[in-house]
């Protein structure tokens, strides 16, 4: 699937498809960006927690963290480890502007399990909100860019609101973090109505110990979404520490 999904020709340019390009991994040429033989080395298919998306052994749908303490999201998936290479090549879109990497990152996304159907479930993407002062720095929301690639007709970066910035989130204990994000996300009032009774997609490009998207899904449900499922390019594979 992922080399079908990789291969495949999309969009206005379908023509640059074709074109001889280079596998930023392994170096190959001509290839694919992210050719076919490094998506099935380093982006095996492994199971993971469905509302959570952390690694759990095979048969088990939830972990125990996640059944101790239900997340507001009814679904979290994610499409790849943020390992390298893949932290290598984020780096590169997120920091360097390298955003052609958008359009292999959101097939990616495609092909993950259940991603499809959820999108198709879904009446509204949501992106995960940037404050305004990194949004200044870095000049584009890379959730944005994905959720567009997703579902272009459908996304809305208009509802869901960052009110503050927080510093990165990795470095805190637990508790630190859940703190460092309360509040963070609101539904702007004015569209509130928008989200009543509906099913909703929110989409990031990294989840790393989960605090920020658990706090934006709860503003979501407590704005009247009916459900919130997650999307995420990359999740790392450590639970949490306190």
């Amino acid at each position: 699937m992922f080399t079908r999904l990789l291969n495949r020709p999309s969009g206005p340019h379908q023509a640059a498809a074709h074109w001889p390009s280079q596998c930023m991994v392994c170096r190959a040429w001509p290839a694919s960006t992210l050719c076919a033989d490094c998506v099935t080395r380093f982006a095996p298919m492994v199971p993971r927690c469905t509302t959570c998306a952390l690694p759990v052994p095979p048969g088990v749908p939830i972990c125990g963290a996640c059944l101790r303490d239900p997340p507001p999201m009814a679904q979290c998936l994610a499409a790849l480890p943020y390992a390298w290479p893949w932290s290598m090549c984020l780096g590169h879109w997120k920091f360097e502007g390298d955003v052609g990497l958008t359009r292999p990152f959101a097939r990616l996304m495609l092909a993950a399990p259940g991603v499809r159907d959820a999108l198709d479930a879904a009446e509204h993407v949501l992106p995960m909100p940037m404050s305004a002062a990194r949004l200044g720095q870095r000049g584009y929301n890379p959730a944005l860019l994905l959720a567009r690639r997703l579902a272009r007709s459908r996304t809305r970066a208009d509802l869901l609101l960052r009110t503050r910035d927080t510093p990165p989130q990795r470095s805190l204990p637990r508790a630190q973090r859940l703190k460092n994000v309360r509040g963070a996300f609101q539904v702007d009032p004015l569209r509130a109505q928008a989200l009543q009774g509906r099913r909703v997609v929110l989409v990031d490009d990294v989840m790393t110990t989960g605090a920020s998207v658990r706090e934006a899904a709860a503003a979501l449900r407590a704005a009247g979404a009916a459900q919130v499922t997650v999307l995420v390019l990359a999740r790392t594979d450590e639970p949490a520490r306190n």
